[in-house]
């Protein structure tokens, strides 16, 4: 996890620009390099290190001998760059997994590369010798990318859109910023004035799509075209395993977010379970948050005793929470709703993590409920084919909210986030399964994920069939969840009046509620007239809901009144 930022054909001073690149810092607090680009006095990149890989040689860009007229610039981890290797005789001068980028786009051009990466990544690659500027950003946008175009050829790019709005540009600020799409790459003619022109934007893989690297794999060939339950249910856990497996590669501490959850307690029993099979020679730290006797932290203790982990409980209270909402909305650069809440449990523990320990390399569930159709509406979904569709579009959108709450909240603290449930191997296959295996059964979403690891061991039976909670409500008892918590606070904050007005100011995405008002004055405080940077709230389908949280739908009432 690091922080990139560049521009091209800046006509305002860098040394000025640059300041705008210090709004990242804190993705990389390693190290810091701000570089020109020979001959095009007015491009650079700027660079914030987190060491994760290759401590001596992993400083940004990276530039190697073989290519001198190369400089990349990327975010992310690449899992098969060993594989790669192997397959093309590629002859790496670094430790670095993102180095086989380079090789990559020299052997086969953009598409190739882009389409071979089996990892997590945003990236900036410059060819000075074909004057061309390549950006790309994985399948689900696990790593954030935001740029800014304007029509005279200026760009700059950046990890997250705090490092661009400030950016100046014939006297003006620059407008457009906008996130960068997952999945896609874009190629960009560069001028000798060092402006740049679009010249596509192309879609290199769908997530219904086996990708195109799952042919270096490390696992053997799965059957196909069979859907007998026993083998769907071997090959889930043959590509999770896989998944965590590939998600190893650190030379820093491996630690694991345990809300007691399906998804959390998942992947930290297969991970310890790889980690003591590989003889990692420190014990899994996971860590729970919540409030006192949460359902969260109670679950999440069981699973840990059970796992034999160095578990850590983060303990807030109301007012730490209410206090963390600014700097939550400032660093996730949203003011979605369930965004904002979920956000704050996630950004208080990964707090503690970076200041009270030394693991840096945070493994988490998130992915798993839009793909494995894991939200209490899904037992409202009309069809099963109506809840595949709905399943698609969650995981199409993962960038707008649970992974860009997950990258925020875990980066605003140098932390880098593993989150194998969106291996792009294990979600293709778990999508091209018959629509009907994938929908809750029996009241209990996820049905099929349980099934495939209930004779594992793995975890307590409790556990494994527990039902969802929401998390930002999981974190605090049911009494007094942290959404009635919120509820009291903000009501005394924001009167009636503003609200009945909230059309009027914000005609855009409108604020239903005085805690969607409460959010969005604060988003507007810190990024005025952005509000387009969030198409459209998260909300559930198929109910008729005005709040996203999970505890207003009846499915939900029924099974924690029982």
């Amino acid at each position: 996890m690091c922080g990139i930022w560049a521009l091209f054909g800046s006509d305002e001073c860098l040394s000025v620009q640059c300041l705008s690149a210090m709004k990242i810092a804190h993705r990389g607090p390693d190290a810091f390099r701000f570089e020109n680009v020979n001959g095009f006095t007015n491009c650079c990149f700027g660079f914030h290190r987190l060491a994760v890989v290759d401590q001596l040689y992993g400083m940004q860009p990276i530039r190697v001998k073989k290519f001198p007229y190369l400089w990349l610039c990327y975010n992310g981890e690449i899992y098969n760059f060993k594989q790669l290797q192997k397959q093309f005789g590629f002859e790496y001068q670094t430790l670095v997994d993102g180095e086989v980028i380079l090789h990559l786009y020299n052997r086969g051009g953009i598409e190739q590369t882009a389409s071979m990466l089996d990892g997590v990544f945003a990236f900036i690659l410059l060819d000075t010798a074909n004057r061309k500027v390549f950006l790309a950003r994985d399948t689900y946008g696990v790593r954030p990318l935001f740029k800014v175009l304007t029509d005279d050829g200026f760009l700059g790019v950046c990890s997250e859109a705090k490092g661009l709005i400030n950016l100046k540009h014939s006297t003006s600020l620059c407008s457009k910023v906008e996130p960068f799409l997952p999945g896609h790459y874009e190629v960009l003619d560069l001028k000798p004035s060092g402006k740049v022109a679009s010249v596509e934007l192309v879609k290199f893989h769908s997530y219904k799509d086996e990708p195109l690297h799952a042919a270096c794999d490390t696992v053997e060939t799965l059957p196909s075209g069979s859907f007998d339950l026993e083998t769907v249910k071997s090959n889930i856990r043959i590509l999770f395993e896989n998944a965590v497996r590939k998600r190893l590669m650190a030379h820093r501490r491996i630690g694991c977010l345990l809300s007691g959850g399906l998804d959390s307690s998942l992947v930290a029993a297969v991970l310890l379970k790889l980690m003591k099979e590989i003889n990692v020679n420190y014990p899994l730290q996971t860590f729970a948050i919540g409030m006192e006797n949460s359902p969260d932290l109670l679950a999440a203790r069981k699973v840990a005793a059970h796992i034999g982990s160095e578990h850590h409980e983060v303990i807030f209270n109301s007012e730490e929470g209410i206090q963390a909402i600014e700097e939550v909305i400032f660093s996730l650069e949203t003011y979605d709703i369930t965004t904002v809440r979920a956000s704050i449990g996630m950004y208080l523990v990964s707090k503690y993590i970076r200041k009270k320990t030394d693991s840096v390399v945070i493994f988490s569930g998130e992915g798993s409920d839009e793909l494995t159709q894991g939200y209490i509406y899904f037992h409202k979904a009309p069809s099963p084919e109506e809840a595949a569709e709905e399943s698609e579009r969650l995981l199409k959108e993962l960038y707008l909210f649970d992974v860009l709450r997950a990258d925020r909240t875990t980066a605003a603290h140098g932390l880098e986030l593993r989150v194998p449930f969106l291996d792009h191997r294990f979600t293709s296959y778990y999508l091209s399964l018959p629509a009907e295996l994938r929908i809750p059964k029996n009241g209990i979403e996820k049905y099929l994920l349980r099934q495939s690891f209930e004779d594992s061991n793995l975890l307590p039976k409790e556990i494994l069939w527990r039902p969802k909670e929401a998390f930002s409500d999981g974190i605090a008892s049911v009494k007094k969840s942290w959404f009635s918590i919120l509820q009291d606070y903000i009501d005394q904050q924001v009167d009636d009046l503003l609200l009945e007005k909230a059309a009027e100011k914000y005609p855009f995405n409108p604020p239903k509620t005085k805690e969607s008002y409460y959010y969005r004055q604060i988003f507007e405080k810190h990024y005025p007239g952005r509000s387009n940077w969030l198409p459209h709230y998260w909300m559930p389908r198929w109910v008729k809901a005005t709040d996203p949280s999970a505890r207003t739908l009846k499915h939900y009432k029924s099974a924690t009144q029982e």
